[in-house]
């Protein structure tokens, strides 16, 4: 991904001619496109892969402003948070494949088959166990650090969905719409827990015999429609929620205007263009998890191997060509031999079942995460704030 966003992201031409080629040649072997491809089949999968970076670093620029805050309890709530999901994101990890069909056990089985061979050539076999536990553990970390940063999007969720659910009382279909897109990551839980998802539809209590109403490969195609479905509700009703938190101004005003004493215009002005200039912060938090859910479905549907149709499409096994067996081409010189040899072991490592249990466990647990922060951002609208 790297690699993809270095050749994209170029927009000076600052980048040589040659680097380009040995970039694109690399890119070419990680199966992005076909080898000796001159930029046809690999165009869609390397700008997804080029879109991965721009929402964890709004991520991080938004974080940042609590941890720069003073006097606030903002960072205590991102570590108690970021604390609260490593034990969560532990506890996934060990949960079967019977159950919660995320497709890390194969994922990862089918990257160390190829990492374990690798590590004997270089005499590291004692490095295999650590390997493994790194990866583990890395994931663990990552769900950790994604839930401290969706921590505050899901509190401001919450605060806006209910004030838009107050401004619309009139408007029943617009309520509906935003009870669905506030519900949405719970339909994205649902479509991954196998005995309530796939075992239902497999075998459907439909007459006297069980019946099955998709195989296999139209129920994975069925949930990569249903998550872009559910981004686009989600898009579609940014501005009632946008609306709601522009209205924070109005009640704020409203209060100041209670309380005993005399109120200076100034103050009014400044509670006022404070809740204006922050808007531009809350759209960041409501449209950052939407982008990174869209852009992580997009390519688990690329990199995955998947297919936006109903129709069969062939099974992904274990058995991949080892890192040690791509061909590298006598007549290169050694910059290009050591390209095809890295990438030949990226690629035997980064197997499509490897990131189709990655891309999975990321767009799963955005959808967790994002879920108990807007309930207990809920609870704590309707129970706390007013106390």
């Amino acid at each position: 991904m790297l690699l993809a966003h270095a050749l994209v992201c170029d927009p000076g031409g600052k980048l040589p001619a040659t680097l380009k080629e040995d970039l694109w040649r690399v890119i070419c072997a990680l199966e992005l496109g076909n080898p000796g491809c001159s930029g046809g089949a690999g165009v869609p999968a390397l700008f997804k892969a080029a879109l991965a970076p721009p929402p964890s670093k709004v991520f991080l620029t938004v974080t940042r402003l609590y941890f720069s805050a003073e006097g606030g309890g903002e960072r205590s709530v991102c570590f108690t948070f970021a604390f609260l999901f490593l034990i969560l994101s532990m506890l996934v990890q060990v949960v079967r494949e019977e159950t919660l069909e995320l497709g890390l056990e194969p994922g990862l089985a089918s990257m160390t088959q190829n990492l374990e061979p690798l590590l004997e050539k270089q005499g590291w076999d004692w490095a295999f166990p650590v390997a493994k536990l790194t990866i583990r553990v890395g994931l663990a970390v990552v769900g950790s650090v994604l839930g401290a940063f969706l921590t505050f999007p899901g509190l401001r969720l919450a605060q806006t969905h209910r004030d838009a659910l107050t401004m619309s009382e009139d408007r029943p279909v617009l309520q509906f719409l935003l009870h669905t897109s506030f519900l949405s990551p719970l339909f994205i839980l649902w479509l991954w827990t196998k005995p309530i998802a796939r075992d239902f539809l497999h075998q459907a209590p439909i007459g006297e015999k069980p019946f099955s109403l998709l195989s296999d490969s139209a129920f994975d195609s069925m949930r990569l429609w249903v998550l872009v479905v559910l981004c686009l509700l989600r898009l579609a009703v940014t501005r009632p929620h946008l609306q709601a938190y522009l209205c924070l101004a109005k009640a704020r005003v409203e209060q100041l205007r209670r309380e005993a004493g005399r109120i200076e215009a100034r103050e009014i002005q400044r509670r006022v263009v404070r809740v204006y200039c922050y808007v531009t912060v809350v759209s960041l938090q409501y449209l950052t998890p939407l982008i990174l859910t869209l852009n992580c479905t997009l390519l688990l549907k690329t990199l995955g191997g998947y297919s936006w149709g109903l129709g069969p499409v062939p099974t992904l096994s274990l058995a991949q060509t080892p890192a040690s067996t791509v061909p590298v081409s006598p007549g290169e010189d050694e910059a290009q031999q050591t390209a095809a040899r890295i990438a030949g072991a990226v690629g035997g490592l980064l197997t499509p079942l490897f990131l189709r249990g990655l891309l999975t466990y990321l767009i799963w647990w955005t959808a967790a995460c994002q879920l108990l922060a807007s309930l207990f951002g809920l609870y704590f609208h309707q129970q706390l704030a007013g106390s």
